[in-house]
């Protein structure tokens, strides 16, 4: 694939970025500040893949997944995770019918909420291991299974898990292999003090307020295969690949401090998703090829909920967040010569 971007990469590239723009503006209607938080959650929807909220309770998440449903013109569900929540409710279930015409009973499908585009697994460490894993099928094949049959889900699909990082007393915490299937783990942050100060105002007011659909399906399958077909030296793609690899600890490239603290690195799946990311994040900076700095933007929603900590580094307050920090600052890109050999474009996008 050529490097050079072409007037109608351009063209596409503006037209995320205008798109983007529009969407939000629309959700700053209803939404004040977290805007790396849309940032990520827009990043990791043209990517197709899905996201991980933490955050405290009170902090909008809710309103921020169904108001990005609603700007993108999308069916919205969200489901209430418990510890009494089946799978059954929610892939669905299959009744017996009685055909009132011929008196003949069948089965049939009743579908469950994960039967929509955008889906809120809402506080989703609270429902036990079997229930998770029927979510797991879904995040992974867009199909679930019931009574042996495969139903296959509507596309776009997107989830959207919260937890709550406070209170784990009764919770089930994710195993690392659905972690894992999260692309972003995305942190949700208290509002600064202006922010906090507008979001009373707006919400002690009677007012309402109008969101404008600004893309469809099938507008957004466009935009996901542009992703795709962002170019990435091959420099660039070993500096994704370098990040990863140091963080396991049995491959020999693990520097001595990742030995100290870390129980368990990232696996293939964050290398994938780094680039990925990456891809996404040149095309709303308006660039049609990836950059090291890229690969740096998306790093911690990457790689933070994909290392185990050791207890040495917990004893110390070291969290994920601190490892890729150090790992970003001692592993240095060869960007330079990629541009020197002439393996990245130099003009990428008009205006």
């Amino acid at each position: 694939m050529s490097n050079e971007a072409t007037p109608k990469d351009l063209e596409q590239v503006d037209k995320l970025r205008r798109a983007y723009a529009s969407m939000k503006e629309e959700i700053k209607k209803v939404i004040v500040g977290q805007d790396h938080v849309v940032d990520e959650l827009f990043m990791a929807l043209f990517c197709r893949g899905h996201c991980l909220l933490i955050g405290v309770p009170g902090l909008a998440k809710t309103l921020l997944i169904s108001t990005l449903a609603r700007v993108l013109s999308l069916g919205f569900k969200r489901i209430q995770f418990t510890p009494d929540l089946m799978p059954s409710d929610i892939t669905g279930t299959e009744i017996i019918q009685e055909d009132k015409a011929s008196g003949r009973r069948e089965f049939k499908f009743l579908p469950g909420p994960i039967f929509s585009n955008v889906i809120l697994a809402d506080e989703i460490n609270r429902t036990p291991p079997k229930t998770q894993a029927a979510l797991l099928e879904a995040m992974q094949e867009y199909q679930v299974t019931v009574a042996g049959h495969r139903h296959e889900l509507q596309k776009p699909f997107f989830v959207l898990a919260t937890q709550n990082p406070i209170e784990q007393e009764g919770t089930y915490p994710l195993p690392e292999a659905q972690l894992d299937r999260f692309m972003f783990m995305v942190k949700v942050d208290y509002p600064s003090a202006a922010e906090e100060r507008e979001i009373l105002r707006r919400t002690t007011e009677d007012r309402t307020t109008e969101i404008k659909a600004v893309l469809g399906a099938e507008e957004i399958f466009a935009l996901q295969a542009i992703v795709r077909r962002v170019p990435i030296a091959d420099a660039v793609l070993e500096y994704a690949l370098r990040l990863t690899r140091q963080t396991r600890l049995t491959t020999g490239e693990a520097p001595e401090w990742i030995k100290e603290w870390l129980q368990w690195g990232a696996g293939p799946r964050a290398s994938q998703n780094l680039v990925l990311g990456a891809k996404a994040h040149a095309l709303l900076q308006g660039r049609f090829y990836v950059a090291a700095e890229d690969i740096r933007a998306v790093a911690k929603p990457v790689l933070r909920h994909r290392l185990i900590t050791s207890f040495a580094a917990e004893a110390d307050g070291i969290t994920t967040d601190k490892v890729v920090d150090r790992l970003l600052a001692e592993t240095p890109a060869n960007e330079s010569q990629a541009l020197a050999d002439g393996k990245l474009p130099k003009v990428i996008s008009q205006g």
